[in-house]
């Protein structure tokens, strides 16, 4: 292979690269204010973010009713709800936007409410399941610790 074919190819794999690390691992961020990480999303997106947080949200609540009443069909019930399968609806070009921290942080999250919900139905214990919620609940405040959501600048 000549000098020049070498040259191309070796600034498309650096073009490459440089995208997919911006995609899969930056995303649109800068540092806030306060010290978090901003991710600048457009008002849908945002919209979408926090739609997504608001169900974690009320499956919590949904699971710590469900805890207390000993009502595990009910536990069971929200978990499945904010598990692996919701993220199906997040737009490619959202997943671009967001770091990788999130990322993790939040596929992690899913996760672990799909394990609350096997848990809760297979061994039918409050007490284990409060012990999931609370160590899922760890990725919430990290998340908020670390991230805020911000409109993009046009």
């Amino acid at each position: 292979m000549n000098k020049k074919c070498f040259a191309m190819l070796l600034l498309l794999f650096l073009i490459i690269m440089g995208g997919a690390y911006k995609f899969i691992i930056q995303g649109s961020v800068t540092e806030s204010t306060d010290g978090r990480m901003a991710i600048h999303l457009t008002p849908a997106e945002r919209d979408l973010v926090l739609t997504e947080m608001r169900a974690f949200l009320e499956s919590i609540q949904k699971i710590t009713q469900g805890i207390a009443d000993n009502d595990m069909k009910l536990v069971v019930e929200y978990a499945k709800k904010v598990g692996a399968a919701a993220q199906g609806e997040v737009p490619g070009s959202l997943i671009g936007k967001l770091p990788i921290a999130f990322k993790r942080l939040g596929f992690d999250t899913h996760t672990k409410f799909d394990q609350l919900a096997m848990d809760a139905e297979s061994l039918g214990d409050g007490a284990y399941a409060l012990k999931q919620l609370t160590e899922l609940m760890q990725n919430c405040v990290a998340c908020h610790a670390g991230h805020r959501l911000e409109l993009e600048q046009k």
